[in-house]
């Protein structure tokens, strides 16, 4: 006993010495990120949601079931991480007080050693999953395919085997101890039995050597575990409660976070770029939550498998941009740690690390690749996607504002935009007077905003650029316009008071502009005593609702397919004629995933008559970009198939009459590609892209076919 205590005892502490040093290298580096009051503020306002949270996040594994049969391995798996703690509790009893240690009160009941024996089988089982999972899936044999392509795979199946390695050294000392007579439990440890009746042939003797020799190898086991997962991957083991603990809510999309510096907001009339932090220009500007969403990366690639730049040939992977953050901050530590002086004798590599710019493409060894940072389209399927909560659009546009406010680095045509927004407050660069143009085509009066909103307007229709300015997105305005009339709706547009919502700009990382034209409509708004908004495009939905009221514009803003939904529900539009046609929906990112609004614009539909709906294989909260967002409407795209182009093509894999949609960005994109195909004969003459509104007008206005007549 005595032996077999020494040992234990000393592996413990001597592992125990390298995780403390590793806990308190990982927490200083994490420190020395900027600060995130808000996030804290956030998780102690919030305790109620956050043991919610905990409970459907962490413990419930929420978004990994969504992938049914991995989701429940890994479900198995992280709950014997927490019921097999017990059986740890049990080894180092039996270590410190003898062979024939249970724990105080529960330690002899039946359920307690069912649980624990049938929780390892589970795991086991788990691990075959993963096994059959990895090598299925192997980056080898499916390239970019593969969603473990760019993953440390080496220490993914290290994982695997040391957590076989806790079984089946459990399984020996608890086996073993049915040998001995030194088991607590009865027979409903069914496999600890199984193994213990097969032990008991060789004598008490050697079962009781066993018994030591599996205690001190089940130890051994957890304490090497120990050290691997802090040292690598599986670090998310421990940090990933925590980063759902502090993740924005409700799930990371929605608004953009302002930019902050020293973890107040900046004021631009105030701020001084040598002295602010503007985005993120190198590792250090990054937010400790920053920090805590790079080592809570799993590396099981869910987000890069949804991403819409990485299926198209792009080189951004969501997880690979995370990893290569990660792994810069942590070869970088020395030096972040060092003082001035120091950093002089600092090892050569270490230096080399530190000199690499944060974005630069091959010709400086750029941490992230300039061309990974723009493929971006703020679609949102990688945070939707991610297990553990990480928030990379964030990330994303925060390096994207330092590159375009502090290097004027970012693609030519978007500078374009950039300066039509600022003259003319579109990024078509049209005139203001323009926005008025598709009211002349209605044949009843849209009252205009002059100073007040009229006393009978419920609603202020913010039409958008798109809505306004843009031929085809015209075509929806009119049909909201048209629907709200004939439901009775008071309604008034802006006209040129209105400018840009800011969108596009602000994903493209110019927060100084966005900040330019949201601050003169939120003027514009609140003068105007506008208190309820129906808009017609996602962005704007989703910049007006969610990022305004940074701003001091809180309204109540809705969708317009939310609106409608609503008056065909009350009976106030009735869709009469039939539309006898198969169409399937594309779901726009910025109203879906970023706002959860799935539901409506299939109500709506679902009222036609004769409507035939059918999906696509990627929808809701897995549909696919069409590659508009994130500014990328005004950016080239170079790299890989078009973002456009492979949607459309999922889209005639339903064989549709039409493709619907609720988003403007959307229509032009997904016209243009289905536009190609026609040229190319691989769509029908007959299918366009349209918007629920325009499906709902014409069945509303439209009279109903005249019945056959019946034959005398």
């Amino acid at each position: 006993m005595v032996l077999r205590l020494i040992i234990g005892l000393a592996a413990t502490v001597v592992a125990l010495v390298f995780a403390v040093r590793r806990v308190l290298f990982l927490y200083r580096l994490a420190t020395n990120g900027q600060p995130a009051p808000d996030r804290i503020a956030l998780a102690k306002a919030s305790v109620g949601e956050d043991v919610k949270l905990q409970a459907v996040e962490v413990f419930g594994q929420r978004k990994l079931l969504k992938w049914t049969v991995p989701g429940l391995a890994h479900l198995f798996v992280m709950w014997a991480f927490f019921i097999l703690a017990t059986v740890y509790l049990e080894a180092y009893g039996a270590l410190f007080f003898g062979l024939d240690f249970h724990i105080p009160l529960v330690g002899k009941w039946a359920v307690l050693g069912f649980l624990q024996d049938f929780i390892a089988v589970a795991a086991f089982l788990g691990l075959i999953v993963f096994t059959t999972i990895r090598v299925k899936n192997s980056p080898k044999k499916l390239d970019r395919k593969s969603r473990f392509k760019g993953s440390h795979l080496s220490g993914a199946w290290f994982t695997l085997f040391m957590i076989f390695n806790v079984i089946w050294t459990m399984f020996l000392f608890r086996g073993a101890g049915v040998a001995t007579g030194n088991f607590p439990y009865g027979n409903a440890a069914f496999m600890s039995h199984l193994v213990g009746n097969g032990l008991k042939g060789l004598g008490h003797d050697a079962a009781e050597v066993l018994e030591s020799v599996g205690l001190l190898l089940h130890i051994g086991v957890m304490l090497v575990f120990l050290l691997f997962v802090l040292n690598s991957k599986h670090l998310h083991i421990f940090v990933a409660p925590l980063n759902v603990l502090f993740k924005r809510r409700p799930d990371g999309l929605g608004a953009v976070q302002p930019m902050m510096s020293d973890g107040k907001p900046i004021d631009f009339e105030e701020a001084d770029p040598d002295e602010d932090t503007f985005g993120r220009g190198k590792i250090e500007d990054f937010t400790w939550k920053g920090y805590l969403d790079f080592a809570s990366c799993t590396e099981c690639g869910r987000c890069q498998s949804q991403c819409p730049a990485w299926n198209t040939g792009k080189p951004l992977s969501p997880k690979t941009l995370i990893m290569d953050l990660r792994d810069h901050a942590q070869a970088k530590a020395p030096y972040i740690f060092a003082s001035e002086a120091e950093r002089e004798n600092l090892p050569e590599d270490v230096l080399k690390e530190a000199g690499r710019p944060l974005v630069g493409g091959a010709d400086v060894n750029g941490v992230i690749d300039p061309d990974v940072l723009w493929s971006c389209t703020n679609c949102g399927a990688c945070v939707e996607q991610c297990p553990v909560d990480i928030e990379h659009i964030d990330h994303i546009v925060d390096m994207r504002r330092y590159q375009v406010m502090i290097e004027s680095s970012f693609p030519s045509e978007a500078g374009v935009m950039l300066k039509n927004l600022e003259n003319k407050g579109n990024p078509w660069g049209m005139s203001e007077m323009k926005r008025l143009d598709w009211i002349e085509e209605l044949d009843f009066e849209v009252p205009v905003v002059e100073e007040k909103m009229p006393e009978d307007a419920e609603y202020l229709f913010w039409v958008g650029c798109a809505g306004a300015l843009e031929d085809r997105a015209k075509k929806t305005t009119k049909a909201i316009a048209e629907l709200l009339h004939i439901a009775g709706v008071k309604f008034a547009v802006l006209g040129p008071m209105e400018a840009c919502s800011g969108d596009p700009v602000r994903r493209l990382g110019m927060e100084f502009v966005f900040q330019m034209l949201a601050q003169q409509n939120v003027e514009t708004l609140n003068e105007a005593g506008v208190k309820k908004i129906v808009a017609s495009c996602p962005h704007c939905f989703n910049t007006l609702a969610n990022e305004y009221p940074q701003l001091g514009g809180t309204y109540e803003v809705v969708h317009h397919t939310q609106l409608l939904s609503h008056l065909v529900d009350t009976g106030k539009l009735t869709p009469v004629t039939p539309i006898d046609e198969k169409i399937t929906y594309h779901d726009p990112c910025f109203l879906g995933r970023h706002n959860k609004v799935y539901a409506q614009p299939r109500d709506i539909m679902a009222q036609v008559p004769g409507v035939q709906t059918q999906e696509m294989h990627r929808c809701k909260e897995r549909g696919f970009c069409c590659g508009a967002g994130g500014a990328r409407m005004w950016m080239e795209e170079r790299i890989g198939k078009r973002i456009n182009t492979e949607r459309v093509e999922e889209a005639l894999g339903t064989d549709p009459d039409t493709v619907s949609t609720a988003c403007p960005f959307c229509l032009v994109m997904l016209g243009d590609a289905i536009n190609e195909k026609k040229n190319s004969g691989d769509a029908k003459e007959s299918l366009e892209v349209v918007d629920v509104a325009q499906l709902l007008i014409k069945s509303v206005k439209g009279e109903p076919e005249p019945e056959p007549a019946a034959a005398e």
